[in-house]
């Protein structure tokens, strides 16, 4: 690979945070973080610019789109609709109310089938469209199509009127026209950002006046952080840590979070891994003020030897 050809998000990283076993640096993530303050003036660390793929951490922005197309969900269903769950059994059940309120059944659900994220819930099971962490998505997506008088067959295709109203949405949120539409893990069209611009739609729907989707969205993750994760997982515990926050991981590396003010935070990994999100989270949030016991305990990423704590995730030097 030449310096004419490295893709940009190789030169937009830098040293996020390291592993310390015992005092040895044994690996380093790389990375770049988008803060956004409430006047809206973008900082952080290597490109906040950069184009990448955002993954789950979009679901929120998709969910606003869905509400404009007419769905009617608010509460702990719509945190659902903005999930990557645990496949929990009050997850599955959520997504059959979700689906039972449009009319529809599980077997009208066209993501990839899994197993559930939780290693308990996953045990006997046999994977299947509604135990994959985004089956609350695909039917919110569904349900959408029902309000809009959309067709359910063929949701998941870009040109489908749902899918071009998602990525108009993406566009209006972030700021950033999607350059790319590929395919995510679940099957349903992944639409580029930057960093900037995720923290920047983060930052809207925080801030957004409750009667409207995006105030609507924020409520909702806002106050049902489970629902957005689950038992044990780091985005929920984060979310429950601070009072206010809105919060969503993605895929390879991703999360967003933003404060009622409009504060706002974007996090990609190169390296694609969840590891150091929460380290760097809590970083972030700690120096808007918002530290506390409960974030330093969500914030934390223990390095294991013979089951014990012989290090941890530590931030880089800047």
């Amino acid at each position: 690979m030449t310096a004419a050809n490295t893709p940009p998000v190789l030169t937009a990283a830098v040293p996020l945070a390291y592993v310390d076993r015992e005092g040895t640096v044994e690996s380093v993530h790389l990375g770049t973080v988008a803060v956004l303050d409430a006047d809206g003036r973008i900082t952080g660390r290597g490109d906040p610019g950069v184009r990448f793929l955002p993954r789950s951490a979009l679901k929120p922005v998709q969910a606003v789109a869905l509400l404009r197309a007419g769905l009617d969900l608010d509460g702990e269903l719509l945190a659902l609709a903005c999930a990557s769950h645990s496949g929990e059994a009050g997850h599955v059940e959520g997504v059959r109310r979700i689906l039972g309120g449009a009319g529809l059944t599980e077997d009208d659900l066209d993501n990839t089938p899994d197993l559930p994220l939780s290693a308990d819930a996953a045990a006997g099971a046999v994977p299947a469209p509604i135990l994959q962490n985004c089956s609350g998505k695909h039917a919110a997506m569904l349900a959408a199509c029902v309000a809009a008088g959309w067709p359910t067959t063929g949701y998941r295709d870009p040109e489908h009127p749902l899918q071009r109203l998602v990525r108009d949405t993406v566009a209006d949120l972030t700021g950033v026209a999607p350059a790319i539409t590929t395919v995510d893990g679940c099957g349903a069209p992944l639409f580029d950002s930057t960093p900037a611009g995720l923290a920047t739609a983060f930052a809207r729907i925080a801030v957004a006046d409750p009667a409207t989707p995006e105030g609507r969205v924020g409520a909702a993750v806002r106050a049902h952080p489970w629902w957005v994760g689950g038992t044990g997982r780091p985005v929920t515990g984060i979310a429950e840590a601070v009072p206010g926050l809105i919060a969503k991981d993605g895929a390879e590396g991703v999360l967003a979070a933003a404060l009622p003010d409009g504060r706002a935070l974007a996090v990609t990994v190169l390296d694609g891994s969840p590891r150091p999100l929460p380290v760097i989270a809590a970083d972030v949030l700690t120096g808007w003020g918002a530290g506390s016991a409960e974030l330093d305990a969500a914030g934390r990423a223990d390095v294991l030897g013979h089951g014990r704590p012989v290090g941890a995730v530590r931030l880089a030097p800047r």
